[in-house]
């Protein structure tokens, strides 16, 4: 099948798109390793479903930003190649379920003539970029962070210095100190702010979810608005040199920064200052400035609605606001799940064009922002809205759940997140209406510890689990309270505090539901009260809820399903293959120094070198695997490698690649000892060059004199 490639998809997307469909190609014949092609489409925002076969699709937005066009685009796609569906994340992307893998090149090539992309959505790589979606329009900001969420993200799409990270990597931008984009949970949470009449971001670091959730440090109270982007390359670079690379749950920036502290890493951080391609980088915020038809409208400031219907009412006070702009109101979606149906989206599409900017939002809740709307098209807005499903109350309130797919789709869930959603979202609306206007308490659901609902840094968050109860298995939820943001504006990390029976997520609720609302002194935030009452005080609530003594059959079948539960693991997409794992490490190595051969060509002298630094890296692993010495952190390759083999009697073994110890740790490192010119990124890809070539001669010589190599088994590893 050839690929229709339009004029606006851009020479490097190009080359992605075909890159992808000629390695599925290889894959599907054979000649690619599964776990190395794995790596690959990750990196190509495809990613393996639960289900054999078909593939979910996660569609990079920057900051959420999206236009009219761009919605019918994805949605007109999800019809063509998916199901029809799109489902919003809590990292502002969009995701189509059940692609056929052999469909994704096309899909992503209409994606692109659309000016919208997959690289580098998934993967150990720089994830989406988020940020506040009232940026730019909120009342609280000191400036508009879109163009930098912007250009953070430009940066580092395509960029040498995080193509093959350890683990993923996540920033994220707030615009105000309510850091709504929560900043505090991320590899880099930045936060505007204004300092003597300047621009500039606090800094945080090392935040993140998963199985142990970490707290961001602070890192600079204030940084200059120019230096953020060379700052964040520099963290990267040390991420990529030091971070764990073997055991996968410590692979985290988080871990590096525990181990460390946080004034050695801002140490190795300055040690990086030479070799950065930029070492300050001016946002041009022009692109992004409001337009002249947006002025501040004060005739019609403060604007309020008022009539009989009372949804409506309800709906202008939780979905409305009143932008910075004055005479300008935004309007929030609240979307059950995160999914909209295709139509919606298209009938969505031609709202905005009718009434608001163009220029849509999608929330870190899952829901969709309008923007720049005149307050006396409100109630016609709200109609049309209404008649799509759209215009339900509640947006970010404790009536509006955060989750992810669960067990519907993704490989790692142990337990339904969607079913266990609708059955929280439906008693409370039958028993405590009045939590539509209650934004103090979030409820998050992920299917599994890994956190993509955010579970972590909920006020009230529970998780997909397991419980044994004899021979038998039942779906279970693991129940988290005192996360999100207290009475001081703190972000918390949530506590572990019991696990239930899943089908009794609507009496844990109820139950801690009522407790507040019986005990809590008034305008005391749920983290707070928590905090005050204790670990033990909850647990003690909700032990009788745990109690398996108790259980009936309805408690042995997850939510959504009919079937009696059982733990499933995600199916692979292939069976294992047998591959020679270094001859694989040596291509990899040989394709990076293309890619820095090709730098070089187009004068881009940072990433050349970058390039080239990665082929030592790749050669020397090689090299290592060859001779049964485990590799790690790219640090302790280069040290490893060192002291294996320089030439010498003391290490008496036959393939000396430099004269002393020493030698190639400090031609390796002198990457980040000057700076990135022409002169330099010659002569260190010569060097790269002459090493891969006596990498490759030792193996040969080694085969010829031992044999060849036994063939290793690789199978399907989980996708994160």
């Amino acid at each position: 099948m050839s690929i229709l490639l339009t004029d606006n998809v851009s020479p490097a997307a190009r080359r992605d798109i075909l890159d992808l469909e000629q390695k599925i190609s290889s894959f599907r014949s054979g000649d690619i390793a599964d776990e190395a092609f794995r790596k690959f489409r990750l990196t190509r925002g495809v990613y393996g479903q639960r289900q054999p076969g078909v593939q979910m699709i996660r569609i990079k937005l920057p900051h959420g930003r999206i236009s009219a066009s761009q919605l019918v685009r994805i949605a007109d796609l999800s019809d063509k190649y998916a199901t029809g569906n799109l489902h919003a994340t809590t990292r502002q992307d969009i995701q189509l379920h059940f692609v056929k893998l052999a469909d994704s090149p096309q899909l992503w090539a209409e994606l692109e003539d659309a000016g919208i992309t997959l690289k580098e959505a998934c993967g150990n790589t720089v994830r989406n970029v988020t940020g506040s979606a009232r940026a730019g329009i909120d009342p609280l900001e000191p400036f508009d962070i879109t163009p930098y969420a912007y250009h953070v993200f430009d940066y580092f799409l395509r960029n040498p210095i995080c193509q093959d990270m350890g683990r993923k990597f996540k920033i994220s931008l707030s615009s105000s100190e309510k850091d709504s984009a929560y900043g505090y949970m991320h590899d880099v949470g930045l936060i505007a702010r204004i300092q003597d009449g300047k621009r500039g971001f606090k800094v945080m670091l090392g935040g993140g979810l998963g199985a142990q959730p970490f707290s961001a440090q602070t890192a600079f109270e204030f940084l200059e608005e120019d230096r953020i982007i060379p700052f964040i390359e520099g963290v990267i670079r040390v991420f990529d040199r030091y971070g764990e690379r073997q055991k996968r749950h410590k692979a985290r920036m988080k871990y590096l920064l525990n181990d460390i502290g946080l004034e050695e890493l801002l140490r190795r951080i300055e040690e990086e200052t030479p070799a950065l391609k930029n070492k300050i980088f001016s946002v041009d915020s022009a692109p992004f400035s409001v337009s002249e038809q947006y002025a501040d409208r004060p005739e019609v400031s403060g604007y309020t609605l008022e009539t009989e219907n009372q949804k409506l009412n309800n709906w202008f006070k939780t979905n409305v606001f009143e932008q910075k702009q004055a005479g300008w109101y935004a309007v929030q979606l609240r979307v059950l799940l995160g999914d909209m149906h295709s139509d919606t989206a298209r009938a969505l599409a031609q709202i905005v064009k009718q009434y608001a900017a163009d220029d849509i939002r999608v929330t870190v809740n899952q829901g969709y922002l309008l923007r720049f709307i005149r307050p006396e098209d409100l109630p016609a807005v709200f109609e049309a809205l209404d008649a799509l499903g759209l215009a339900e109350p509640g947006f970010d309130t404790t009536a509006d759940i955060t989750t992810c797919p669960g067990t519907d789709t993704c490989n790692l869930a142990i337990s339904s997140s969607y079913g266990i959603t609708r059955a929280l979202e439906r008693m409370m609306h039958d028993e405590f209406p009045d939590l539509v206007f209650n934004d103090d308490i979030k409820i998050k659901i992920s299917g599994c510890m890994n956190g993509c609902g955010q579970h972590s840094v909920a006020n009230i968050g529970y998780h997909g689990s397991s419980l044994k109860n004899g021979a038998y298995v039942l779906p279970a939820l693991q129940v988290l309270l005192g996360g999100g943001f207290n009475g001081k504006g703190e972000g918390l990390i949530a506590d572990k505090v019991i696990k239930i029976p899943a089908k009794r997520g609507p009496e844990s609720l109820r139950s801690l539901l009522r407790d507040f609302e019986a005990n809590a002194f008034d305008g005391e935030y749920y983290s707070d009260y928590y905090a005050r009452q204790g670990k033990n005080y909850f647990y003690q609530l909700l032990k009788p809820i745990a109690d398996l003594k108790t259980l009936v059959d309805s408690d042995y079948i997850d939510w959504d399903h009919t079937e009696q539960y059982v733990t499933e693991v995600g199916i692979g997409e292939c069976a294992s293959v047998l591959i020679d794992l270094v001859a694989t490490t040596l291509t990899e190595a040989s394709e990076k120094l293309g890619w820095a051969q090709e730098a070089l060509a187009e004068s881009r002298w940072a990433d050349a070198l970058y390039h080239a630094y990665n082929v030592f890296i790749t050669g020397a692993r090689a090299a290592l695997m060859s001779r049964d010495i485990p590799t790690n952190t790219q640090h302790g390759i280069v040290s490893d490698f060192d002291k294996t083999f320089a030439v010498g009697p003391s290490h008496g073994n036959g393939a000396g690649f430099h004269e002393a110890e020493g030698d190639f740790k400090a031609l390796v490192f002198s990457i980040n000892k000057q700076e990135p010119s022409e002169e330099f990124a010659r002569r260190f890809i010569a060097q790269a060059d002459t090493f891969l070539q006596a990498v490759q001669a030792y193996r040969n010589q080694q085969i010829e004199q031992e044999g060849a190599p036994e063939l290793q088994e690789l199978t399907q590893a989980q996708d994160s």
